[in-house]
C-alpha cells in the first residue's frame, strides 16, 4: 500500500538517493523546502523561525528528517556553530509540528557514528556503547535529544547514526577517488584506523527498513563487514587497477582539514547490532563489492527492493 513520507533534506546526497528509492516503490514523498512551493508535494517552512506551513497538508505516514549542514568542511567557529544549529533548529521545529503532520507519525531522524567520539581504538561500539566527547559527538548528542523529545507520546523515533557512506557521488570516497585514479590514493595517517563504512544503496534501503519496521532508538547505519583505513584504500585501488600506497602525513591532513582531520584520523570499530537484530540484509557486507560499485564509471545506484 503506498504511503505519504514527509522527507526534509531531500535534495541532499543521501536524501536524493532516499527520494528515488521511495517513488521507485510506489510512496508518494512529500518535501520540506525552504522556498516557495512549486507544486503539491512541497511543503514550505522556516526551521531557524520554528515554522513549518502545514496548514492544509494531509496526513503523513512518516517522517524522515536528513537536514543539518555537511560535516566535510575545515570547522571554523563560524562552521561549527552552523553545524550543530543546522540539525538542533530543524529537528526541534520538525519536533513541534509532528502532531499536526499525523497521529503518531513515527520520525526517522539522521544521526551519525561521531557520536562515539573521534578515536575509540580497538573498542568495538554498538548502539549501547557510551558517547563520546569531541566537539563533533556534542553536536550528535544535541541532534538526538532534541529527536528523542517526539517520543513523548509514545511516538517511534528511531536516530539513523550513519557512517561513511561509499559512493562516487561524494560521501566518504568522493575525495579519495581523484586521487585514488591517480595512484596517490594511500593510506591516510597510519592507516589503522577502523572505517565504519556502508554502501549508498545500503544506507538507502536501512532508512526504508527504519520507516517500515517498529525500530526505536539508535540505530547503527553501517556494513558488518568492518575495515581499517588502509583495506578501504587497497580495495580502491585494486578497483582502479592502481597502486595504494602513497600515504598521506597525519600532519599534512590536520594543516589542511584543521580540527575535521582529528575525526578523519580517529578509529571507531561500530557494529550494526540492531540491523543485524531485526533482520536486514545488506547488498554489499563486503568491502570489496561496495568499492568494486562505486569505482565503476557505469555504476549503477537504483536501490533495489
Amino acid at each position: 500500500m503506498a504511503r505519504r513520507i514527509l522527507v526534509s533534506g531531500a535534495s541532499g546526497l543521501i536524501g536524493t538517493a532516499l527520494r528515488s528509492a521511495l517513488a521507485a516503490r510506489g510512496d508518494q514523498v512529500v518535501r520540506l523546502v525552504r522556498r516557495p512551493p512549486s507544486g503539491a508535494d512541497e511543503i514550505r517552512w522556516d526551521p531557524t523561525a520554528g515554522h513549518v506551513d502545514v496548514g492544509q497538508v494531509e496526513p503523513v505516514d512518516a517522517v524522515v528528517n536528513l537536514s543539518g549542514a555537511p560535516v566535510g568542511r575545515r570547522w571554523t567557529p563560524r562552521y561549527k556553530r552552523e553545524l550543530l544549529e543546522s540539525r538542533v533548529h530543524t529537528t526541534r521545529t520538525l519536533v513541534q509540528h509532528l502532531d499536526r503532520l499525523g497521529e503518531r507519525v513515527p520520525l526517522i531522524n539522521a544521526s551519525a557514528v561521531g557520536v562515539y567520539g573521534s578515536d575509540r581504538g580497538e573498542e568495538e561500539l554498538t548502539e549501547a556503547s557510551d558517547p563520546g566527547h569531541t566537539f563533533l559527538a556534542d553536536v550528535v548528542k544535541a541532534w538526538e535529544l532534541e529527536a528523542c523529545a517526539a517520543q513523548d507520546g509514545g511516538r517511534r523515533v528511531a536516530l539513523a547514526r550513519t557512517g561513511l557512506v561509499l559512493t562516487s557521488d561524494g560521501g566518504a570516497l568522493g575525495p579519495l577517488l581523484p586521487l585514488a585514479r591517480l595512484g596517490l590514493g594511500g593510506p591516510i595517517g597510519s592507516g589503522r584506523q577502523w572505517w565504519p563504512w556502508i554502501s549508498m544503496e545500503d544506507e538507502v534501503r536501512a532508512l526504508l527498513h527504519l520507516v517500515d519496521e517498529d525500530v526505536h532508538g539508535p540505530v547503527n547505519l553501517v556494513s558488518p563487514g568492518s575495515a581499517r583505513q588502509i583495506e578501504v584504500a587497497r580495495a580502491l585501488g585494486r578497483a582502479l587497477h592502481r597502486p595504494a600506497v602513497v600515504p598521506t602525513p597525519a600532519a599534512a591532513l590536520r594543516l589542511a582539514l584543521g580540527e575535521l582531520a582529528d575525526d578523519v584520523l580517529g578509529s571507531q570499530l561500530v557494529r550494526p547490532a540492531v540491523l543485524e537484530q531485526t533482520s536486514f540484509v545488506w547488498r554489499h557486507a563486503r568491502l570489496e563489492d561496495a568499492v568494486r560499485q562505486v569505482a565503476s564509471p557505469w555504476h549503477d545506484l537504483t536501490v533495489r527492493p
